[in-house]
C-alpha cells in the first residue's frame, strides 16, 4: 500500500493493491443536480446501485464499472420522484437502470480523469469525470482495507432523450438541460 502514486504515463505503480474492489454502499453516494426555474438548483440521489473498480498494475489498467437502479431515485419529494420514473424522464418500464463501464483512466497526483460510456434510456454517451483519491486505510472494526474517492462532471438530459420540460414564458424553461454529477465512493479490497 505505500507505492508510489501513479503518474499521467499510467506506467507507475498504484497505491492500491490489483483484483476486484467492491463498492461499499453504506460509506457512498451517486448525487446529482439540476437547475430548477433558473433560480436553484435540485438535488437528488440514487440509493441503490452496485459498482466495482477492478485494480491491474497502472494506471492505464484501472476499469471502473456501475449500474445505477433507477426506480431508488431518491429527490426527498415523493410526487416528483413517481414523475422521474414515467416515460418522461427514465421509462423504467423498458429502462430500470442506468450503466457506466470506464474506457480509460488518466491522470496522477493532481487527481484523475475517469472516460467511460454511460447508458441511460437506452442511449449510450461518453462521459467524463474528475477525480480525487482520498487514500486507503483499514477499517478499526473488520480490518478491510478500504478505499476512497470523489468524482464530479456533468451532462446533458437531452443526449440521452430526456427532453420533458415547461415552458415558462418569455424563452425560460421549468427544467436546466445540464445535469452536474457528484460521486462519493468507498471501494473495499479483494
Amino acid at each position: 500500500m505505500t507505492a508510489p502514486a501513479a503518474s499521467t504515463s499510467g506506467v507507475e505503480p498504484l497505491p492500491l493493491v490489483a483484483g476486484t474492489w467492491s463498492v461499499d454502499i453504506a460509506h457512498s453516494s451517486i448525487n446529482f443536480q439540476i437547475r430548477h426555474l433558473g433560480v436553484t438548483n435540485v438535488r437528488g440521489r440514487f440509493d441503490t446501485f452496485d459498482a466495482t473498480l477492478t485494480v491491474g498494475d497502472t494506471v492505464g489498467s484501472v476499469a471502473v464499472e456501475a449500474a445505477i437502479d433507477l426506480a431508488s431515485i431518491n429527490t426527498n419529494q415523493a410526487d416528483r420522484d413517481a414523475h422521474l420514473r414515467t416515460i418522461d424522464f427514465f421509462d423504467l418500464e423498458k429502462h430500470p437502470s442506468m450503466t457506466f463501464v470506464s474506457t480509460s483512466v488518466t491522470g496522477g497526483d493532481d487527481g484523475y480523469t475517469l472516460a467511460g460510456n454511460l447508458t441511460i434510456n437506452g442511449v449510450t454517451k461518453p462521459v467524463t469525470l474528475n477525480v480525487e483519491f482520498y487514500g486507503v486505510d483499514t477499517h478499526p472494526i473488520d480490518d478491510r482495507v478500504r478505499s476512497g474517492f470523489a468524482a464530479i462532471g456533468e451532462i446533458r438530459r437531452s443526449d440521452f432523450g430526456i427532453t420533458f420540460n415547461m415552458p415558462l414564458g418569455a424563452g425560460k424553461l421549468a427544467l436546466a438541460d445540464k445535469v452536474k454529477i457528484e460521486l462519493d465512493l468507498q471501494f473495499i479490497a479483494p
